[in-house]
């Protein structure tokens, strides 16, 4: 029996399927390449020396998931697909692709009785919060309409748990992955990047901006809970584990437990990469203000994960990535 990763071939997805792959899971990708390429594909056999099953399929289009669990034997889940915090004047949009692809995967599986499933969600379900780190008991409240799909999905996979105990959900938040794969052959792509900062950077290394603009927000007060992308698909193969384990309803935070600010990135990247980084320092980008870290005591007390991979190695593999971007864009 197999694993069906949904958006098996986005940033967090082909992490998440090499660590599958490299634990000895057996899995199936599902992926309409929105957010991502074909060529992936190829990658994470290479990288992992193992074949699997793709489907280009689009989660909205039911006969094309039915297909897939019709021509396997799916044992569970892992929901990554959707889209991404880039589009918030698109909020019509992100309800229609986020929920609705949501519900009809929900239907799927459970006319073929697969009812197991970690949900990639986000950090982002908290909204803002003045005390951190941010625990799984925390209220939520989120402020976009990317956090806003993630906590609805939440929300009605919650529901459909209350009504029939035979599910098994782990929701996973976090807040920025960064940091590509050791072989530098999987990461996100320059038109995907969706941190700021790190397209900033990309500006800079290929000579596009002068001068990057880092904000140090309200009274100096604003850090960001950064993550390896490894250390997030490691905790997606910890939260199958569990889920597998036992027929419950999950939520985990991943994350380093602590926030870093703009100019400690900045600082950092110049560290490994060896180069000047021009930038300026401006007093705030509206909505700024806070520090966005996460609590991951529960994830390392029951699921045995912790982050593995300090900034230094999420600057040094994402600067890596930028270099080798920036390298193709030159043989274009």
């Amino acid at each position: 029996m197999a694993i069906l990763v949904t958006g098996g071939a986005g940033y967090i997805g082909s992490h998440t399927c090499v660590e599958l792959l490299n634990a000895g899971y057996e899995i199936i990708v599902a992926d309409n390449f929105s957010n991502s390429k074909l060529e992936v594909l190829d990658c994470i056999r290479e990288i992992t020396g193992r074949n699997f099953t793709f489907y280009k399929a689009d989660l909205l289009d039911k006969e094309a998931l039915n297909t897939i669990f019709e021509e396997n034997e799916v044992k569970a889940v892992i929901h990554l697909a959707g889209l991404k915090e880039k589009f918030p004047e698109k909020s019509l949009w992100y309800y229609h692709q986020n929920l609705i692809s949501t519900l009809i995967l929900c239907e799927v599986m459970e006319s073929h009785q697969v009812k197991t499933l970690v949900f990639s969600s986000s950090a982002a379900v908290y909204g803002l919060s003045e005390k951190v780190p941010i625990d799984e008991e925390r209220l939520l409240g989120a402020t976009s309409p990317y956090g806003q799909t993630k906590q609805m999905i939440e929300e009605i996979l919650r529901d459909m748990y209350e009504s029939d105990r035979e599910w098994s959900f782990v929701f996973l938040r976090y807040f920025q992955a960064i940091g590509v794969h050791k072989s530098i052959s999987i990461g996100q792509e320059l038109y995907n990047l969706s941190n700021k900062l790190l397209s900033d950077i990309f500006q800079a290394e290929v000579g596009k901006t002068s001068e990057l603009s880092i904000s140090l927000g309200v009274d100096g007060v604003m850090a960001n809970d950064y993550i390896h992308v490894v250390d997030v698909a490691t905790g997606h193969v910890k939260a199958l584990k569990g889920a597998l384990r036992s027929k419950s309803l999950q939520v985990y935070n991943l994350g380093t437990g602590r926030g870093y600010c703009d100019l400690e990135l900045v600082t950092t990247f110049e560290k490994v990469s060896g180069r000047k980084i021009p930038y300026k320092i401006i007093s705030e980008y509206p909505g700024d203000n806070g520090v966005r870290c996460v609590d991951p005591t529960k994830a390392k007390l029951e699921l045995g994960w912790a982050a593995e991979r300090g900034m230094e190695e999420m600057c040094g593999d994402s600067w890596r990535w930028l270099v080798h971007l920036s390298n193709e864009l030159k043989e274009k």
